[in-house]
């Protein structure tokens, strides 16, 4: 039930068969050629005058990114070659205004700054040298706007006897991304008045039949841009099957310059520069991968060793493997991790308690998605009072902050386990968020979380019946390695796929959460409380009471 095919954890693209065959025959379409909101920006941005003098771009920050920019302003076509287009790298108020030289009261030599450069033109800066230089905004700002300015003396012992001064025709183009973005519209309101516009470049593209040659296109542009060997269809192939992991979407493909520069460059390495087919592309991403290893490798270490506990085998009551992902600041790269997740139950009036959140080490997210959870229960159980026992859920052997609802699934499990009494296949590692009516929602980094529990399960070895349960609408987001892929083509490592809490439930556990058989977990749930409610319960536990009194 709900098991998926191989061809499902990656991406397929068959369809684009003729395309890539054609390969050869395409033509090269630039950076800009795949920016068109930039291009329209650009465009627009040429033609307004009076108050509207800055382009804000959302974007990488870095040199990459800006001279792309400049460099589609010209072959573009968007603007004639002779107008200027200057790229700041400091905003130092000297570098801004000019400086200039006096000798008995006369101006005798001047020093063009970076607005007299790019006087009738455009002058192109990063964010970040906006927020770092707070004062020459100022200046710059009024110069935009029409505001006469004078250079620096750069002796101020000797004044001349007229300052000069004049008026700049600048375009100001400031890129940044999202948050620089923010911070400057915190420190300047003007920024989201008509003084500015705003764009972006866009870092992936949504390929179909129409747009995969478009996609291709782009390929052979920076194969020819970096100076790079061309590319066999297999290697075309892996290409975009590596590009779909990096976007976490089948059909969207990277446009990032960066990351298609680093994998063709290393595999044009291993080509000798030669024709890149996918052993070159693959023997590429194995030795990126290999540089950035050792932290994931490490923490799986302590799985293996068996510092942290991880089951892969057998049954346990309220205890269910969940799937994280661990970004480390200073780490290139997220890594995923199976997480023992253990919910225990008392007696008690019925509260939920969350030990993460308790311990300050739960974010609000996951928060959010434990009262979601627990607002399922209570409903799917009907119940008229709150429950007699209370429940405690906790991320074992978890010593850092838990955020986000991707668990809220995982726990769900868990809690309906030890309630029901009913027990867990430990060979299965769940993953998803839900909702208020028990729908399984989408949650990231679901390549990364399954290769983490795949790898455990291979170094305590494979039974045949192991595998992870994901959201059905995360399908889509599958790009796994070649191992794992291996694995479930020889039916030794399973998906399955699920769309409703009821599914995983019964996956999980081998019972029906709900039905109309007598034996499903919402029943047995519902027996343990009448018996709870008829004293059955409560009598046994006074009489334990009473035989350890007696007993000391």
């Amino acid at each position: 039930m709900n098991q998926e095919d191989w061809r499902s954890v990656v991406p397929q693209f068959a369809e684009y068969k003729n395309s890539i065959d054609r390969f050869e025959e395409l033509d090269p379409l630039s950076f800009i050629d795949l920016q068109p909101r930039l291009r329209s920006a650009l465009v627009r941005f040429e033609a307004l005058h009076n108050w509207t003098k800055v382009l804000l771009v959302n974007s990488p920050d870095n040199a990459i990114y800006r001279n792309a920019v400049i460099d589609a302003l010209h072959s573009g076509h968007i603007i004639p070659p002779e107008i200027p287009v200057v790229k700041a790298e400091t905003l130092e108020i000297e570098s801004i205004l000019g400086q200039y030289k006096v000798r008995d009261g006369e101006v005798v030599s001047t020093t063009p700054g970076l607005l007299n450069k790019a006087n009738g033109g455009y002058l192109v800066v990063s964010a970040n040298l906006i927020m770092a230089n707070p004062s020459s905004w100022m200046v710059l700002k009024s110069a935009l706007l029409g505001e006469a300015v004078s250079p620096v003396n750069v002796d101020p012992k000797h004044i001349a006897l007229e300052q000069p001064a004049h008026q700049v025709d600048v375009k100001l183009i400031v890129i940044g991304d999202r948050e620089q973005m923010s911070e400057l519209d915190y420190f300047d309101s003007d920024i989201q008045s008509g003084f500015c516009i705003f764009s972006e470049i866009e870092l992936d593209l949504k390929i179909d039949t129409n747009d995969i040659e478009r996609y291709l296109g782009y390929v052979k542009w920076l194969c020819s841009s970096f100076n790079l060997p061309t590319l066999s269809e297999d290697g075309l192939h892996r290409l975009m099957t590596a590009g779909a992991r990096e976007t976490e979407e089948q059909n969207y493909m990277p446009l990032s310059l960066q990351w298609h520069n680093s994998i063709l460059s290393e595999a044009a390495l291993e080509s000798e520069n030669q024709t890149i087919n996918s052993d070159h592309i693959e023997a590429a991403l194995d030795n990126k991968y290999y540089r950035e290893s050792y932290l994931p490798l490490r923490a799986l270490d302590d799985i293996f060793d068996g510092q942290v506990i991880i089951e892969t085998e057998g049954e346990q009551v309220g205890q269910v493997n969940g799937l994280t992902v661990i970004d480390v600041p200073g780490h290139p790269v997220s890594y995923g991790e199976p997480a023992r997740i253990s919910c225990v139950i008392h007696f008690g009036d019925g509260d939920i308690s969350d030990v993460e959140r308790k311990a300050e080490l739960g974010g609000n997210l996951h928060a959010k998605g434990m009262m979601i959870m627990q607002a399922f229960v209570s409903s799917a159980l009907n119940l008229d009072e709150p429950l007699p026992y209370s429940a405690s859920i906790v991320f074992e052997q978890s010593y850092s902050e838990v955020d986000g609802d991707s668990a809220s699934l995982a726990e769900l499990c868990s809690l309906v386990s030890a309630l029901s009494e009913c027990p867990i296949n430990q060979q299965i590692a769940v993953t998803g968020a839900v909702d208020q009516f028990g729908r399984v929602q989408a949650v990231g980094g679901l390549n990364e979380k399954i290769e983490g529990f795949y790898h455990v399960c291979e170094h305590q070895g494979f039974t045949g019946n192991q595998g992870v349960i994901i959201p059905k609408s995360n399908l889509k987001n599958l790009s796994l390695n070649k191992e794992v892929i291996e694995s479930i083509k020889d039916n030794v490592f399973h998906i399955w796929s699920v769309e409703t809490v009821d599914e995983a439930v019964e996956l999980i556990t081998g019972k029906a959460l709900r039905g109309d058989s007598e034996d499903t977990i919402l029943n047995r749930i519902s027996e343990r409380i009448d018996h709870f409610a008829n004293g059955e319960v409560n009598e046994g536990w006074i009489q334990r009471v009473r035989s350890w009194l007696s007993f000391n």
